[in-house]
């Protein structure tokens, strides 16, 4: 984005990349990477930079926060043999420059950025295992200097897929971007539908990593790496994982007496640490505060380091939603800058067409983070901290309550006769709604009916649609989830959550999947769209290991009081009114809305259904959907998902019309390992 300055230099977070990797002619590639990085331009709006070489060539596009020299970007090593572009935050990287001056290397300037292309130098691919944030990188080698060709690129992507990194290969060429859309952009990549990101988003709201919507174009996954080849793209080696659930069954195992004992001593370090992190920056900083412990905690303790902080909470007429009077009595306690920012159905109503159009993939959740970012941008922010992860790591969502009850059932069912459970089928159904209407219920019966349709009942707690329900809806391609790499993704954190016990294995579940899948994407493109940069304290990694562990070894039957092990670490930081009120989960009103102000534009839309999409999920099928919403018969977040991927297609494949290709990218994507 910007330089941030600190006692031991500057954190530089850079916040668009991109580049195509295979033409031997420099001049063949750069009209397509000036085509991505001007679609990357809501990113960083502030200053481009590339590397423009035989076999490679790299783009960037920055948001200065605030424009120190050393912040231009690609950054070279010593002698001119190593470059490197980059989005992202490195928190250690004052420790691992001293580490890598004492290994002999040289800096010229006092960022974060640097340290990257050195700390490859020194160790290779497994330099990642010494970084501490978030990122996306490239590094490109060149052993004849910064004349000379490019013979290897290396990419890595943080822990938890903080910030994104996108990948196709067209035909002979690599291509890869910090967003789905600059992908197209280059004129390498078809538009083209991917069926099982199709089925993928019908089953849980948003397209699974590693996947993508457009065929052929993945995600380089969470906790990843990759080497590709300038001569020989497309034996690129595979993804690989260079951290998983083994690093936290490593602190479990390594955790002393002491940390057992007293896991909240051990969480509250690390927490203030991370937060002292996060507020290097040379401009106002702010936190999202709503009347929830997470972004509460997040304020006390940034409010203890940083003056002037400050808070904004976005708010509704419609009053049952508000949560401004406790954040406004939160704000007043920790003397912070606080701003209410109102929503009305009617804005939203005018602005509909703007949010969709953000979506650089489409998701049923990431409006929220649209007019959340909006309202920190209205309050004059450039950066600001998200309570996001906690309810992931410290046990906050009923999934931790409600998976462990959907597994017991699944359990018997998988125990009974396939007839006899057919036969009890229809009471299961009456039993489910009885005790949790809706769609709720109809989860518990498909627990039932169907136990092993997805590779752990955790996910049947987390989907849009039951299995067969998703079935039914995408006719012909009702199989196409079959063997998709999402499929494959989510049976891998299945695998890895093996190792994990009670809660800390649910939290492995939420982390890999509709945390990196859902809000974690959501979160980067929205803020982005407004040129916001988010910053997650809770997702530094030797936090979220720290707390699995505790987790682990305090494992309960999932009938702990939510969150109390962060209670525990910092309950006498927080309003009593706070903590003893009940949790609500944070989100727009959409029910109301969808029954007055957005009825026709939905309905519209639903009439108009996408003939490309048509050919994945039939419009009547749709239709049918959106008309039991409007009888009560299902909730408003199936149809808002239909809706949102609709308008996403017709905006981004139909409407631009099929761009003029150099080269047919192919549909495989390289397995995970």
């Amino acid at each position: 984005m910007g330089n941030f300055e600190c006692s031991t230099g500057r954190i530089e977070l850079m916040c668009g990349i991109c580049g195509i990797i295979g033409f031997e002619n420099r001049t063949e590639a750069e009209p397509a990477v000036r085509r991505m990085m001007a679609r990357l331009v809501h990113r960083g709006p502030d200053e481009e930079g590339m590397l423009a070489a035989p076999w490679a060539v790299l783009g960037m596009r920055r948001l200065s926060i605030i424009d120190l020299p050393g912040g231009g970007q690609p950054v070279w090593n010593e002698d001119g043999t190593h470059a490197v572009i980059y989005n992202g935050e490195i928190y250690n990287f004052g420790e691992l420059r001293a580490e890598l001056e004492a290994l002999g290397h040289r800096f010229r300037t006092r960022s974060d950025t640097e340290v990257i292309v050195h700390a490859y130098e020194a160790w290779g691919a497994d330099c990642v295992q010494h970084l501490r944030g978030m990122f996306s990188f490239a590094v490109a080698e060149m052993p004849g200097g910064r004349d000379g060709a490019v013979t290897r690129v290396f990419l890595a992507r943080d822990r938890f897929g903080i910030k994104p990194l996108y990948y196709a290969f067209a035909g002979s060429k690599f291509v890869f971007a910090s967003e789905v859309r600059a992908l197209l952009a280059s004129e390498l990549v078809p538009r083209e539908i991917s069926a099982g990101a199709v089925a993928s988003y019908v089953l849980f709201g948003s397209v699974g990593e590693p996947m993508s919507l457009i065929d052929g174009v993945a995600s380089l996954p969470p906790a990843h790496r990759m080497t590709v080849d300038p001569a020989r793209p497309a034996e690129a080696s595979r993804p690989e994982a260079y951290w998983g659930a083994d690093s936290v069954r490593s602190a479990v195992n390594h955790a002393g007496d002491g940390e057992r004992d007293r896991p909240e001593a051990s969480v509250r370090a690390l927490l203030e640490d991370s937060v002292r992190k996060h507020l290097i920056a040379d401009v106002p900083i702010g936190v999202f505060l709503s009347s929830g412990i997470d972004s509460t905690a997040l304020t006390a303790l940034a409010s203890r380091d940083r003056a002037g902080l400050h808070t904004f909470t976005l708010i509704f007429p419609e009053l049952e939603f508000s949560e401004a009077e406790i954040a406004r009595r939160t704000a007043r306690q920790f003397g912070t800058e606080h701003a209410d920012i109102e929503l009305s159905g009617e804005e939203m109503l005018a602005r509909t067409d703007e949010a969709i159009a953000a979506f650089d993939s489409p998701s049923m959740d990431g409006i929220n983070t649209y007019f959340v970012s909006w309202a920190a941008r209205q309050a004059g922010l450039k950066v600001a901290l998200s309570g996001l992860g906690s309810d992931e790591i410290f046990g906050g969502y009923s999934t931790f309550r409600t998976a462990p009850r959907l597994a017991r059932l699944a359990k018997i069912a998988l125990a009974t006769p396939a007839r006899l459970r057919q036969a009890l089928a229809p009471a299961i159904d009456f039993f489910g709604g009885r005790i949790s209407h809706g769609d709720a219920g109809r989860k518990l019966s498909a627990a039932w009916a169907e136990p092993d349709s997805l590779p752990d009942t955790y996910f049947l707690a987390r989907a849009l649609f039951a299995p067969a329900q998703a079935a039914e809806l995408l006719g012909r391609h009702s199989d196409s989830w079959s063997g998709a790499a999402a499929g494959r993704w989510l049976e891998e954190t299945v695998r890895q959550a093996g190792t994990l016990q009670g809660a800390a294995r649910i939290s492995w579940l939420e982390l890999r999947t509709y945390m990196a899948s859902t809000l974690l994407r959501d979160t980067d493109g929205m803020s982005m769209r407004h040129s916001l940069e988010v910053r997650v304290p809770f997702l530094d990694h030797p936090l979220v290991e720290c707390a699995l562990a505790s987790a682990e070894t305090n494992a309960t039957d999932g009938d702990e009081r939510p969150k109390a092990l962060l209670l525990a670490a910092l309950g006498d930081l927080l309003p009593a009114e706070v903590v003893e009120q009940r949790k609500r989960t944070f989100t727009l009103p959409w029910e109301e809305w969808m029954r007055g102000a957005l009825r026709g534009r939905v309905g519209k839309s639903f009439a108009e259904w996408s003939p490309r999409l048509d050919a994945h999920v039939p419009g009547a099928a749709a239709r049918g959907v959106w008309d039991a919403f409007l009888v009560g018969r299902t909730s408003w977040s199936r149809p808002w998902a239909l809706y949102v991927l609709n308008e996403w297609v017709k905006q981004n494949l139909e409407s631009i019309g099929a761009p003029a290709q150099i080269s047919k990218a192919t549909s495989v994507i390289p397995a995970v390992t």
